[in-house]
């Protein structure tokens, strides 16, 4: 299978990158990139791409798959609007256009509590894009939903950081669900979905990413 990966360089993102060249059912992993990656594979190919501007007539649009973990914050973003930008234009103008070269299966990472009647501006651009990408008829949808991702950033998160240590002290006492998603678990879903493409539109919640 070929893969179409974007949002290879976030946290999520790095884990499925490194779980796909290796993978036997993948012939080639296309991670477009706005810089390099310190990364290389003989079945990587990392184009290096403007994403207001992605170049719609590649060749490498024609995938089997696509990966999403693009992601950002309003405050890494700098406003709502460009947080809008990244957390859901992108996303959904790479799925239009993977789909029009013959695509089958996207696989998103998302966020539990996505809704597009949401009165938390977060939550109803994730839930906008989930209801965009239904749209497209995918054979194959999955919309991967974690809670507070449990993993190591580059960047430091103060607020995310003292969550999660609330979170690790209470874990025994807490709900599945409400426990934080493991950033492994997460990018496992994420590329048996792309693998193995459940028909239709599947929803994994944080339940089974703890």
């Amino acid at each position: 299978m070929k893969i179409l990966h974007v949002g290879a360089t976030g946290l999520v993102g790095k884990l499925v990158l490194q779980r796909l060249p290796a993978h036997p059912l993948v012939t080639q992993v296309v991670a477009p990139t706005r810089r390099a990656l310190g990364f290389a594979h003989s079945r990587l190919l990392n184009p290096v791409v403007d994403f207001d501007a992605l170049p719609e007539d590649a060749e490498w649009w024609s995938v089997d798959a696509v990966i999403c973990t693009l992601g950002t914050t309003i405050k890494q973003a700098g406003s709502k609007y460009a947080f809008r930008r990244v957390d859901h234009d992108y996303p959904l103008h790479v799925a239009r256009l993977a789909r029009t070269r013959g695509a089958r299966t996207y696989a998103l990472n998302s966020a539990v509590g996505a809704n597009a009647g949401s009165s938390i501006f977060y939550n109803q651009v994730k839930g906008e894009l989930e209801t965009a990408l239904t749209a497209l008829d995918y054979p194959s949808l999955v919309l991967v939903q974690p809670g507070l991702i449990d993993g190591q950033r580059e960047e430091h998160r103060p607020g995310e950081a003292f969550a999660l240590t609330v979170s690790h002290a209470l874990r025994p006492l807490l709900p599945t669900k409400w426990r934080p998603s493991r950033a492994e678990r997460i990018a496992d879903a994420l590329v048996e979905a792309a693998l193995h493409a459940p028909p239709g539109r599947t929803v994994i919640g944080p339940e089974r990413l703890a």
